[in-house]
């Protein structure tokens, strides 16, 4: 049989206080349940801890070396606990996020901000990687949770649709396709298009007949080549921050007006942190409450 937390306690309240009374006191317990505990503690261990007399309580040879043992135990547990309680009430906390290079230099940095001014104490941490691996980071448990398009299912991954949006074009202000009423694939296959590379372009061509003139690597290299005039590209309207920086803008796409959703995932087998989960609620809480501008004609 092992001491009790309680015993541990009554124990280092004497050999700070010196005293039954004051020991007591800052237990906020009856000098007669302290005694019991320290009565109950000798019990266990078969030997005195406290050496009584009428003017103090001293510890004896054992209890003095119990003391620090005690007393460094309980330091410990109260601090993991107290640091428990910090993090449910997300007094502090770190939460660690992977998504792909356009989101995470357009919608993220705007809800970490955000989430920021609601609670301050809560580091989060923006990880930005190609798409293909947001899942890998996620399955390797580098970061707390990904957002990423769709992927093929995995047993080790839970997704949980973020959104659905549908594909914008984006062109010059002063592009010829500006000036129509309603824009469609077939318009964008008369001019050069510029795509980004992987499953972006094999969903294009699988679901429109396109064929891009450029494919590169990142959404910002194609802003900046439609920027030069080279062509115009397709994205999703969450890119709205950085077409704008370009100085292009966004047109929707018809016929067929087709869509791309992005998930939140995270590791089948591990519980989101409470930081983690508050931010997670977070964003899709502002998700749901964005408007994004995409011109209609």
């Amino acid at each position: 049989m092992s001491p009790t937390l309680r015993q541990m306690r009554a124990l280092v309240a004497i050999a700070r206080t010196g005293s039954f009374t004051l020991a007591a006191e800052l237990l906020n317990l009856t000098q007669s349940s302290l005694s019991g505990q320290i009565k109950e503690l000798e019990q266990v261990l078969g030997v005195k801890v406290v050496e009584r007399n009428t003017r103090r309580a001293q510890l004896s040879e054992l209890g003095r070396e119990l003391y620090p043992l005690f007393d460094k135990m309980l330091q410990d547990l109260d601090g993991a606990m107290a640091d428990i309680a910090n993090r449910k009430a997300l007094k502090k906390g770190t939460v660690r996020v992977a998504a792909p290079q356009m989101m995470a230099c357009t919608l993220l940095p705007e809800v970490i901000a955000a989430y920021r001014a609601a609670y301050p104490s809560v580091q989060v941490m923006l990880v930005d990687c190609p798409v293909e691996n947001v899942s890998g980071r996620v399955f390797s448990g580098e970061v707390d949770f990904g957002i990423g398009p769709e992927r093929d299912p995995a047993a080790e991954i839970a997704a949980q649709l973020l959104f659905e949006m549908p594909f914008v074009l984006v062109l010059p202000v002063a592009h010829p396709l500006a000036g129509k009423d309603s824009v469609t694939w077939g318009d964008v296959n008369e001019h050069p298009l510029i795509a980004l590379q992987g499953q972006f372009t094999e969903r294009l061509l699988r679901d429109v007949a396109l064929n891009p003139y450029n494919e590169v690597t990142f959404m910002t290299t194609a802003l900046a080549m439609v920027n030069a005039g080279l062509g115009v590209t397709a994205c999703l309207p969450y890119a709205e921050p950085m077409v704008k920086l370009y100085g292009l803008q966004m047109r929707l796409l018809r016929e067929p007006e087709l869509t791309r959703r992005f998930f939140v995932y995270t590791k089948s087998a591990r519980s989101l942190s409470p930081a983690a989960q508050s931010f997670a609620d977070f964003l899709f809480q502002f998700v749901a409450a964005h408007e994004w501008n995409i011109p209609q004609s």
